[in-house]
């Protein structure tokens, strides 16, 4: 009994070892704060030339807080045409399961559905539920106005970033993100423990994997079968980041010229993306709009593994100046920046907002 005690002990330190060290050597795994705090400098000058640490909120003015950070989904949503984005309803926080399907039918919303709190970021409590069991258990652990969506099984899932000047008429592509599912691929003897165990991006989702996905761990996966570990493009979650900067050409711009055109007041930002082909994307053409990130997005293909930090850093900085252009030139049409009080006064809805979901 002792002996396996202790190598139960050895095997969590040589896990957390690994982690560790996974986690230092490449920086798309740091924390957020690491991550912005050399370019914040740069922000802060852009603050004082803005005279205001909450010059991003007018840089969108009809999302709220320009979308740096507890907007509204839902109210997003309400700005672009319905034929972009997959059959959405907002849940309110008394509804129960029963009356949610009933509203899914009267939609045209069938299992599977995507369900997702309608403020939150970074795949917070996103969830694909694929029966009324599910959704139930769901709605008891998420108590605030959720978003239930179509899921959209198209192949392909991509991050367009876009800004346009104010007072241009063309705007920019300025980053193209590919996002790869955290897959594993089988060899006919390993387990899918074991194949988790030797990658290392599905290695620091182990504990996630084991808990809440309810993976097989034990299964053996034939020559050549791949497995999706975790079915959301998210990167906390495991999926991989890849630059695909080299797809942007004038019909790629064009197409998210004409989209971004019929969104008011929408000028910096990032959409999240299905598709079935790049040559659709381009053309518009079988997309669907998961999500649309204003002030507070990334332009993620940075997080490309191998991607140098201070280019990254050169990257935020040059995407907080168009954010900054775009937030003077709507202050100079009468767009308010966002004050202090009411900066706390959001802060302290959030708060509130996250503790009622208990999603684990």
């Amino acid at each position: 009994m002792g002996d396996k005690v202790g190598t139960t002990k050895m095997n969590k330190r040589k896990y957390a070892f690994r982690v560790f060290c996974i986690k230092l050597f490449s920086w798309e795994y740091w924390p957020m704060w690491v991550v912005y705090f050399p370019v914040s400098f740069y922000y802060l000058y852009l603050s004082v030339k803005a005279r205001s640490l909450f010059f991003f909120s007018a840089s969108n003015p009809t999302i709220e807080t320009g979308g740096m950070f507890f907007e509204s989904k839902w109210k997003i949503f309400e700005l672009m045409p319905k034929e972009y984005f997959p059959k959405t309803i907002l849940v309110n926080d008394e509804q129960t399961a029963d009356a949610i399907v009933q509203n899914m039918a009267d939609a045209g919303i069938e299992f599977p559905i995507v369900a997702k709190p309608d403020r939150g970021e970074r795949g917070w409590a996103v969830q694909i539920i694929h029966n009324q069991c599910q959704l139930t258990l769901y709605r008891q652990q998420v108590q605030v106005p959720f978003l239930i969506q179509s899921y959209i099984n198209y192949p392909l899932e991509f991050s367009i970033f876009y800004y346009r000047h104010p007072l241009q008429h063309s705007g920019a592509v300025t980053s193209v993100t590919m996002k790869k599912l955290l897959t594993i691929t089988g060899n006919g003897i390993s387990t899918v423990g074991q194949l988790i165990a030797s990658d290392n991006r599905s290695l620091l989702q182990m504990k996630t994997l084991a808990n809440r996905e309810k993976i097989d761990m034990g299964r053996v996966l034939p020559m050549g079968e791949e497995m999706v570990l975790v079915p959301y493009g998210n990167h906390v979650r495991g999926a991989m980041f890849l630059n695909y900067n080299h797809i942007i050409d004038s019909q790629l711009t064009q197409t998210f010229d004409s989209i971004s055109h019929q969104i008011n007041g929408f000028y910096f930002g990032r959409f999240d993306i299905r598709c079935t082909s790049i040559e659709d994307l381009k053309q518009g053409k079988n997309i669907s709009i998961l999500e649309l990130n204003g002030a507070g997005a990334e332009p993620a293909h940075i997080y490309h593994p191998g991607f140098s930090f201070w280019e990254g850093q050169r990257v935020l900085a040059s995407h907080y100046k168009m954010m900054y252009h775009a937030a003077i030139e709507n202050k100079k049409k009468g767009v308010l920046f966002m004050s202090y009080a009411d900066y706390k006064e959001m802060k302290r809805q959030e708060k509130t907002y996250k503790s009622k979901i208990t999603f684990s």
